[in-house]
């Protein structure tokens, strides 16, 4: 089950940032950045986030409080709390500026983000294109065409794919970027692929600029030359067609035989690992209203919301809002902060801040991408861009 290319080395340059940490000449814009889960993919992969954009106050100051927990660098160009349009409408030049600045110091620049997605979520807004969120996806596309980084990364829900108009809207913006000098590549990857405990599929969208791959990179090559699988560990569908556990009496004592495979893919294991009983947000959940939770069975997910984890088996996608409220296996209450991070395999030293608001805590982490997923593609488009792009 387990994947078994193997990566060439990846021998980027190594320059020294100022608190003694190292970065490779690959520097990164981040857009929509949340607290930084996608961004820490990259920034442990040996990239050197320079610029950090989040219009949500209290998201820019967790992902300012976790850095400072994991004893990490500020961004060279520093946090921009703003709407992505004022870079469009008013501060082009500037940003075009810090991209000359980065270029001149030897490094490449690619732009990473995550356009807010209720507008093409099945299970949200659903309005694409049309909705406020969705224009924030046009104007994503439209600053990567009109600045022109050397490679970009745009992540979003399946919807994107699954659903026909949104989907006619997603080759409307890849024809933009095509226009613009940019060949791609896409993938509906899952989390599960890359050792994350959770059923969380995302749409995955790479681009880089045609005249800076030494061969030809038509889109019909992107497509499948593109190494999407290069980090990953496991397959999605064999890892779902296994013997899991289905579901049993609150708080029974059970004893399930696993693979070693498997328990690396559970949510007792993820627990474990982060040590959540004494994570700093391990007191932070909701109290539950109601007293139906105490019916439910651990491992039923069958219901669209109060979904009671297992602690055998992997969780479900990961989303703590009205529309998807998930249960502790065996306690009578909701998951809390530090568990739900765990979930989405981010590292235990990773903290949101005590005075953020419940409600903050659980839309950023629900809205994060899975570390581990992250980090994986991190890797690859590195080893991509060692591997095809022309220094010259």
């Amino acid at each position: 089950m387990k994947c078994k290319s193997m990566c060439k080395g990846v021998s980027m340059k190594i320059q020294p940032k100022k608190n003694n940490t190292t970065h490779d000449s690959i520097a990164i814009f981040s857009f929509f950045s949340g607290s930084g889960f996608l961004d820490l993919g990259f920034e442990k992969a040996g990239y050197n986030v320079v610029l950090v954009n989040e219009i949500s106050p209290s998201f820019l100051s967790a992902y300012k409080h976790s850095r400072l927990k994991m004893d990490m660098a500020e961004p060279d160009y520093g946090y921009f709390n703003l709407d992505i349009n004022d870079f469009l409408n008013g501060r082009k030049e500037e940003l075009r500026q810090l991209i000359d600045k980065s270029r001149a110091s030897g490094q490449l620049v690619g732009f990473i983000g995550g356009p807010p997605c209720p507008d093409f979520s099945i299970a949200g807004k659903n309005k694409g294109a049309d909705g406020l969120n969705g224009k924030l996806s046009i104007a994503y596309i439209n600053l990567i065409a009109d600045t022109e980084p050397d490679f970009f990364l745009f992540e979003n829900v399946k919807g994107l794919w699954s659903t026909a108009r949104h989907k006619m809207f997603f080759e409307e913006l890849k024809e933009k970027l095509h226009n613009a000098g940019y060949s791609t590549a896409e993938r509906l990857c899952n989390a599960l692929e890359f050792a994350v405990p959770q059923d969380r599929e995302r749409v995955l969208f790479f681009g880089v600029k045609t005249k800076l791959v030494r061969k030809n990179a038509t889109d019909e090559n992107m497509l499948t030359a593109f190494p999407w699988k290069r980090f990953a560990t496991y397959n999605a569908d064999e890892v779902k067609a296994m013997s899991w556990c289905k579901t049993n009496a609150l708080g029974a004592d059970i004893n399930p035989t696993l693979t070693d495979e498997m328990t690396t893919l559970t949510v007792q294991y993820w627990f474990d690992k982060n040590d959540v009983e004494h994570h700093p947000n391990a007191k932070k959940h909701f109290v539950p209203r109601s007293p139906k939770i105490k019916t439910v069975q651990e491992g039923d997910v069958s219901r669209k919301s109060c979904k009671r984890l297992h602690r055998y088996r992997y969780s479900p996608t990961a989303a703590y809002g009205n529309n998807e409220v998930h249960l502790h296996p065996h306690k009578e209450r909701r998951i809390s902060a530090a568990e739900a991070m765990a979930i989405q395999s981010l590292p235990k030293e990773f903290e949101l801040p005590p005075d953020m608001t419940l409600s903050d805590m659980f839309k950023t982490i629900g809205n994060g991408v899975p570390y581990l997923l992250s980090n994986g593609i991190a890797k690859t488009i590195k080893v991509y861009l060692e591997e095809n792009i022309c220094k010259s």
